[in-house]
């Protein structure tokens, strides 16, 4: 293990990264985030899904340097009593779990998709191509809208991983066309090359000249994409849930605590809503910012 962390700081890479503070701070800040995410069982103060913990009259307090504030719940706490602090540390983890996901299997389709267009070409580049261009016709929030809302209707008594099933699939389905045209591009670049065309020649399968030989030389784009796109996948959450098609009501995300927030935000209680949109905005600001160092690091021209 120390040889490899070795290893990679003495690589390109690694000295991209120890030269750029940028892509530190912001490791540094997606880091911290998904430690609390992960660990929140044993980092958070309180346990928002205990109810048992719940106490209706300390709902609404103020962070605790305000003067009604109590030094138990550090930002405050919402219209549930639940401590603000713990509930960003665990709706983190939703959103971060539903990020990862989504994206994950929007990678898988678009990345297969996207090389068997670009290597096979023909008929399945046209019909793959024309059902991206279909799909890029509709906004990716109302895609993600009508997907999670007939979810919710034909499974109205769902389970809450039926709902999180839901909110996955509704985001990867706006999310794998991106994949599949980046590496349909970098496919057909790729498949004239010489090493390509000595494979078929020694009667390599055009399958495992895909897996084998092409895919590794595409994965760089993608690498970057899904980097970026875990940020995107974070917010499509967040909008989906401040919508009311989401996260199911009980489980504390980011998205749901905003829209509970924006009830009590003209009647004085701003930390339900702006300390999440902080949190949302610190996780999809570093991921962004690693995603373009990442893209920096990868292409050799802009070093």
């Amino acid at each position: 293990m120390r040889q490899t962390l070795a290893r990679w700081f003495d690589s390109d890479i690694g000295y991209s990264f120890r030269t750029s503070p940028m892509a530190m701070v912001a490791a540094a800040i997606a880091f911290v985030c998904a430690f609390c995410a992960v660990f929140a069982d044993f980092v958070a103060p309180h346990n928002p899904f205990d109810l048992t913990t719940l106490v209706l009259s300390d709902a609404r307090l103020p962070p605790a340097w305000a003067p009604e504030g109590s030094t138990k719940y550090l930002l405050g706490t919402d219209d549930q009593g639940r401590d603000i602090l713990s509930v960003l540390m665990f709706g983190a983890r939703i959103s971060l779990i539903v990020g990862l996901a989504s994206v994950l299997l929007s990678t898988v389709i678009g990345v297969a998709l996207g090389l068997l267009a670009g290597f096979k070409g023909g008929w399945i580049d046209s019909v793959l191509m024309r059902l991206c261009d279909v799909m890029l016709s509709f906004p990716a929030i109302l895609v993600a809208l009508l997907i999670a809302g007939v979810g919710r209707a034909l499974f109205p008594n769902a389970h809450t991983s039926v709902a999180f099933g839901v909110l996955i699939i509704a985001i990867t389905l706006t999310g794998w066309v991106q994949y599949a045209r980046t590496v349909r591009g970098s496919t057909m670049v790729e498949r004239n090359k010489e090493y390509v065309q000595a494979a078929r020649v020694t009667g390599v399968a055009p399958i495992h000249i895909m897996l084998r030989h092409v895919l590794p030389n595409v994965t760089g784009p993608v690498l970057v994409l899904a980097t970026i796109h875990v940020a995107t996948a974070i917010i499509t959450e967040a909008t989906l849930s401040f919508l009311g098609v989401g996260v199911p009501p009980t489980s504390p995300s980011l998205g749901t605590l905003i829209r509970v927030g924006n009830d009590y935000l003209f009647s004085g209680e701003w930390w339900i809503t702006i300390f999440p949109g902080l949190m949302l905005i610190l996780i999809a600001l570093s991921v962004n910012l690693l995603g373009d160092w990442l893209r920096d690091a990868l292409n050799p021209r802009l070093r």
